[in-house]
């Protein structure tokens, strides 16, 4: 008599088919991931736009931590996160030679503009010379409010400082005002105050306390704004889930995560612009 054990429906083959089904379920289905990100991303609306397909896909929720760039980075070094969503390209390449970090992917990109009250107190509106107009804003004691808070935006705002030779931070408290918030609380502040600011152009498309601030420069290829993903070290932080980090990384550079990006409206204008339009895959 040959053996059930050979019989296709046998208890071993059943056996045999059960583990093959768990072998091919997502093991990260149902987990929660913490996604260290910055208040443009969250201000614009584009995470309450993205995450919510994502977690319809995978299974897979992502809670948010909106900060700053550089404390994003700061909170993903201790291992407070298991991905890192910023826009600092430096601060990105420095944070992954360091170690802390073991996958990085171009994400998105937008600009940075300068905003300043309609009646334009620096003279400035029409320049598409970044630095020069926040020399001519020193040189005019024209009040500008900086996010003062170590984000993708200051470190921006810091660098065209730099390359226009000038260290307003001295002149704190004065015409030169750090807000030491985020993005929306900056604008908020400027509008109130009657002052200029840098913004990155998502927020400032979803921004509606605008007051009577415009766009008064835009256009210098200094303000090109990258966008970039990273997985937290899961070497030196054995509790990262690097299953369902990697998921997401993947479905965000991915050819859904990238046109959903491209397809985000805020009153009728483009927010952001994908890396790579056709997916990384």
């Amino acid at each position: 008599m040959a053996s059930c054990a050979r019989h296709p429906f046998s208890a071993p083959f059943m056996a045999f088919l059960l583990l093959l089904v768990f072998l091919m379920t997502p093991a990260q289905a149902g987990e929660t991931i913490i996604l260290q990100s910055t208040t443009s991303t969250q201000n614009s609306g584009l995470l309450d736009w993205l995450l919510p397909k994502f977690t319809e896909k995978t299974g897979i929720r992502v809670k948010v931590v909106a900060v700053g760039t550089g404390q994003a980075l700061k909170n993903a070094a201790r291992g407070d996160g298991d991905v890192v969503l910023v826009h600092a390209r430096k601060a990105e390449e420095a944070f992954m030679q360091a170690g802390h970090g073991t996958l990085r992917r171009d994400v998105m990109h937008n600009d940075f503009v300068i905003v300043c009250p309609k009646d334009d107190p620096a003279g400035i509106a029409g320049s598409r010379n970044a630095a020069a107009a926040l020399a001519r804003i020193a040189r005019t004691k024209t009040r500008f409010v900086s996010r003062g808070d170590d984000s993708g935006t200051h470190k921006k705002e810091l660098a065209l400082w730099k390359k226009a030779g000038i260290d307003p931070r001295p002149e704190s408290g004065t015409w030169y005002l750090e807000a030491g918030r985020g993005m929306g609380a900056t604008l908020n502040m400027a509008a109130a105050m009657g002052a200029c600011t840098l913004t990155d152009r998502g927020t400032w498309i979803s921004h509606k306390n605008r007051g009577d601030l415009r766009i008064v420069v835009e256009g210098d290829p200094a303000l090109f704004n990258p966008y970039g993903v990273m997985l937290v070290n899961p070497k030196r932080h054995p509790h990262v889930k690097e299953q369902a980090a990697r998921a997401f990384i993947d479905w965000l550079t991915g050819p859904e995560g990238q046109k959903l990006i491209a397809a985000y409206r805020m009153n009728g204008q483009q927010l952001f612009f994908p890396a790579h339009p056709g997916g990384t895959q």
